[in-house]
């Protein structure tokens, strides 16, 4: 099945859906929140917590990619449970440390006026992205979206922890040099 047709199964509110998004992307959703947990059983909870959310967003959203929408979903999910995991332990972690290093950048305040302009930004980061070589652009998502600790990063793509950092600071200064010259104010 396709995404379209497990849309058309949200959007009927056939239960099927459920069970089609889960084998087509139960394994990606899994992924995403046991890297972000590190914890089998708390994942496999936000993955059935993804469905649920899923059920009960489609519709009214459509969502043009099922994969990007669920994905989404299960990170927030899984970050969700590791701040208040962390709130509890008051310990630290590649989470809190991953988006530490972003926050040089963006900030994670919602204002009305920055409610107004998240969508601005999405497309300053879409083109920021597309125009970086692919290893850059990958070794970026895997750290900010994916929340690759930098030691998984080195084994990943064959580089010393060192160059992993070097690499990732000079991605977030460019960052913050194309956000301004698409007219944020950092």
């Amino acid at each position: 099945m396709d995404d379209k047709e497990i849309i058309a199964l949200f959007l009927a509110r056939d239960e099927g859906a459920i069970q089609a998004a889960q084998r087509q992307y139960g394994g990606y959703c899994a992924a995403i929140a046991n890297g972000i947990l590190d914890d089998r059983g708390a994942a496999e909870e936000c993955v059935n917590d993804t469905w649920l959310k899923c059920w009960q967003s489609i519709p009214p959203q459509h969502p043009r990619s099922l994969k990007g929408f669920a994905g989404r979903i299960a990170r927030n999910l899984a970050l969700s449970v590791r701040r208040a995991d962390m709130a509890q332990k008051r310990g630290g972690g590649q989470t809190a440390l991953a988006l530490d290093e972003l926050s040089e950048v963006v900030s994670g305040g919602e204002t009305p006026e920055g409610a107004m302009d998240r969508q601005a930004l999405r497309a300053a980061l879409d083109g920021f992205l597309a125009g970086l070589p692919e290893r850059s652009r990958s070794l970026f998502l895997r750290r900010y979206w994916y929340l690759d600790s930098v030691e998984q990063l080195a084994k990943r793509f064959g580089m010393s922890k060192t160059q992993v950092t070097t690499t990732l600071h000079r991605l977030r200064q460019k960052l913050r040099a194309h956000l301004e010259q698409e007219g944020f104010d950092l």
